[in-house]
């Protein structure tokens, strides 16, 4: 192998502020970056759900073939991996008009409902787009779905609120009741909602 040659640099770093909102993806170390360069990082509490979840999923091996994303850090770059997901599942904090905490899970047409109807994600607008930008190219996964969380709280902290918190368990034990339920050959029921896995 040819030797590893690497060139640094010094330079002055100017800062434009201090203190930077940021919402946290899976598996997300930029905050430490950050932090270590001289910023105050304010992350939002509730709307990380998505990546609590989905970093506690791919720590235990991931879900095979599903295309698992957390809808705080949606963006048009992902249109390309939905399209390419035979399954979809999209963890976020909804407002659902539920307790803080309610679990639901919205398969095919009731997640569509969700993202376009009174019920709204928190990042409904992105996500809606993905959708529409996937049913567009006929590429939407036939099995999608929205794990949605009801937030208690959306506002700057380090954590999730502690009834949101509690409900990450329930969550991904729904995400893998609604594999089951996929890997069994489970006919949905048109607008379904499995409020009860």
């Amino acid at each position: 192998l040819p030797e590893a040659v690497a060139r640094l640099e010094r330079f002055d770093l100017k800062h434009n502020g201090r203190r930077i909102g940021y919402v946290m993806g899976a598996g997300d170390d930029i905050p430490q970056a950050l932090r270590r360069i001289g910023y105050e990082v304010e992350l939002l509490t509730d709307e990380a759900l998505g990546a609590v979840v989905i970093r506690l999923l791919e720590a235990e091996g991931g879900l095979g073939d599903v295309g698992l994303l957390d809808g705080g850090t949606l963006s048009f770059t992902l249109s390309g991996p939905i399209a390419d997901s035979p399954r979809l599942i999209v963890v976020d904090a909804a407002v659902m008009g539920e307790q803080p905490g309610t679990v639901r899970v919205f398969e095919g047409e009731a997640m569509d409902r969700q993202l376009s109807g009174i019920g709204k994600s928190v990042h409904e607008v992105s996500l809606m787009d993905l959708m529409d930008m996937a049913r567009i190219t006929d590429s939407l996964p036939s099995h999608r779905a929205l794990v949605g969380v009801e937030p208690a709280v959306v506002d700057w902290g380090d954590e999730l609120s502690p009834v949101v918190a509690a409900a990450v368990p329930e969550a991904i034990a729904r995400i893998r009741n609604l594999l089951q339920a996929w890997d069994g050959g489970a006919e949905l029921i048109p607008g379904e909602d499995r409020r009860h896995g």
